[in-house]
């Protein structure tokens, strides 16, 4: 049972789901990320929630990063193990 089911979702909240991301230099994420969790140390291009586009280089891994993002590219993405959350 989840007894705060139904409170209003708020961005502080942790995230209630997450999806698989393959960077695609055509294609935008399934939703638009509260995080990204990245499983091995790499570079990421993104597009941010509002649109524009940004490398970010050797980003951590085995944490989840505050990023709202709506694409995760293939082209200047080395990272691996890409998990969205939201």
């Amino acid at each position: 049972m989840d007894i705060f089911g139904r409170f209003a979702r708020g961005l502080s909240e942790p995230a209630r789901s997450a999806f698989s991301v393959t960077p695609n230099d055509s294609v935008d994420v399934s939703y638009v990320t509260r995080g990204l969790y990245v499983g091995a140390t790499g570079d990421i291009k993104v597009t941010m929630a509002d649109g524009d586009t940004v490398t970010l280089n050797s980003i951590a891994a085995g944490i989840v990063h505050p990023l709202r993002v709506s694409r995760v590219w293939s082209t200047g993405t080395t990272a691996t193990g890409i998990v969205g959350i939201y």
